[in-house]
């Protein structure tokens, strides 16, 4: 699968928005950004069952140790046990890799990731300009 870097002013300020994820299953499309201060994943539809290898293989193909990692889910509309597990199977790696890993949720990734009580390992962030703020300082 072929990067989508997208890089105007805006867009590396972290302010603006990947307009072309690319689809990854039915109800999962992600995109990849190379930031100055990260590497920033956002993704959009479901991360489940259906997804949840097709989340692995995207940010695996891109990823690369050293540089923090950002995972935007604010635009996800369900999230289930699989995908909680994709998660932390990322989090395990970053950690393994001393690399620093945010994770950005809506409402209904927070509940989800707060049921479960994973929200200080996944570094759970309210929002996009909190994660990169909080990479800043």
């Amino acid at each position: 699968m072929p990067a989508i870097s997208l890089h105007s002013p805006q867009n590396s300020q972290g302010g603006g928005a990947i307009n072309d994820l690319q689809r990854l299953t039915v109800s999962l499309r992600g995109g990849f950004e190379q930031q100055a201060r990260c590497q920033l994943f956002r993704f959009t539809g479901q991360l489940d069952a259906y997804s949840d290898k097709q989340f692995g293989t995207f940010i695996a193909e891109h990823r690369s140790p050293g540089q923090p990692l950002v995972v935007d889910l604010s635009h996800i509309d369900f999230i289930d046990s699989s995908g909680l597990g994709a998660l932390v199977q990322l989090a395990k790696q970053c950690n393994a890799d001393k690399q620093t890993f945010l994770v950005v949720g809506n409402a209904r990734v927070v509940q989800t990731v707060k049921l479960v009580r994973l929200e200080d390992y996944l570094h759970l962030q309210p929002d996009l300009a909190t994660a990169l703020d909080s990479l800043a300082a």
